[in-house]
């Protein structure tokens, strides 16, 4: 089967329109655009047993939800208690001495180290040093971006 000129620019509209319903493109207009974040700009709030920097949170134009935060707790804090969510974490450790649990287990980590909690299991942090300590947390799944 031979297609004219004519042929394929009648295609034309049908493409239009199959493409336009891709789930790629509807991802990528609802997610978040590519940006900087100026570290002087984010704002700290005290929670009384932490302090935090929001930095980012939205849908990735691949559809995951992302949620990315700085926590700095003090001697022997820890933000909450150990919990599980459907989200996945990760901690990258900026300064300080820290015990991360996952599933019962513990975990010390320091200054460079990270630590990383699959959907649905137990966790929780807490600083075990004699300063305070400080990390960015990576929140990524269902529910990353709630408030």
């Amino acid at each position: 089967m031979s297609l004219t000129r004519r042929d394929l620019c009648n295609l034309i509209p049908a493409l239009v329109t199959a493409g336009a319903n891709l789930p790629s493109f509807a991802a990528q207009t609802d997610s978040l655009p590519s940006a900087t974040f100026a570290f002087e700009s984010m704002p700290v709030q005290d929670s009384g047993h932490a302090q935090m920097r929001n930095i980012m949170k939205g849908k990735l134009a691949t559809g995951e939800h992302i949620e990315a935060h700085e926590t700095t707790l003090p001697p022997n804090g820890a933000p909450h208690p150990p919990h599980h969510h459907v989200h996945s974490e990760m901690w990258l450790i900026r300064e300080g001495t820290v015990e991360l649990t996952i599933n019962g287990a513990t975990h010390r980590l320091g200054p460079g180290g990270l630590g990383f909690v699959r959907s649905n299991e137990e966790h929780g942090i807490k600083n075990v040093g004699t300063d305070p300590a400080t990390y960015f947390v990576i929140a990524i799944g269902p529910g990353a971006d709630a408030s």
